[in-house]
């Protein structure tokens, strides 16, 4: 294989992978949806609230975690969706008993990350590209066919009080069974593995601190929906299960 052959096909792969602002095939509006949040072994943990409002091209989706011990878990995205879905703002506020750390994460599609702790609030510039995923996730994936190649998405983290800029591979998998109501159904599944680079993704294995990969379940059809995300809502922490209410899902143990 020559030089020029190997740099045409590296660059043919990272275009591959890199997918750019998400094409709109889907357009999203108006909903409320109800959740429940569960351990990896089933146990229910709390209950949620997905609620999402659209106004011409723009669109706020909210997602509102409430725990049996009194904590919560709210995210707040504003995004356009004209052509390519963009964000505009994302906020992530976490707080209670069940997270080590509060959290209060603010990410404007300028660059402008805003973090609050108990005692400050830091403000910092990152360069973002045009298709950060903060919040939006679920929105992007309801967009992008069940049998899509591996791609990339970016996404601000946070780290030690900062944001950090990161990459997600997210690739398809084999298709999932759930039940509604005890009626069979069939979820598409994407794997989102988080990318840490430089430095802290070298150790990150070593030290334990690797997050461990997010699985999404899309239920299949001409009008997808959202119906499972697994994963853990802090670094560290462990796995649970936001599911959509009504359904049921294979866990570890129930």
């Amino acid at each position: 294989m020559t030089k020029l052959t190997t740099l045409i096909l590296a660059v043919f792969i990272t275009n591959l992978l890199h997918a750019g602002p998400i094409p709109v095939r889907q357009s999203q509006g108006t909903m409320h949806g109800f959740l429940q949040l569960r351990s990896a072994s089933g146990e229910l943990l709390g209950h949620g609230d997905l609620l999402q409002t659209a106004h011409g091209a723009t669109v706020t989706t909210q997602l509102v975690l409430h725990f049996n011990d009194g904590s919560l878990d709210d995210e707040t995205a504003t995004y356009t969706q004209d052509r390519t879905f963009r964000l505009l703002t994302d906020h992530h506020i976490q707080k209670g008993p069940f997270f080590p750390k509060p959290l209060d994460l603010t990410v404007e599609a300028n660059g402008q990350i805003t973090t609050h702790t108990l005692d400050k609030t830091e403000t910092q510039h990152l360069d973002l590209p045009p298709d950060i995923a903060n919040g939006i996730i679920g929105p992007l994936l309801l967009n992008v066919p069940a049998d899509t190649p591996p791609f990339q998405l970016d996404m601000v983290i946070p780290t030690a009080g900062k944001g950090r800029l990161i990459k997600l591979d997210v690739s398809p998998e084999p298709a999932q069974s759930f039940t509604v109501a005890g009626v069979p159904k069939k979820a598409a599944v994407f794997r989102l593995k988080l990318e840490l680079g430089g430095v802290i993704g070298v150790l990150a294995p070593v030290v334990g601190k690797q997050p461990q990969d997010v699985q999404i379940w899309i239920a299949e059809g001409p009008a997808p929906e959202l119906v499972r995300v697994v994963q853990q809502l802090y670094e560290g922490g462990p796995m649970v299960s936001i599911e959509m209410t009504g359904a049921t899902f294979p866990h570890a143990a129930r």
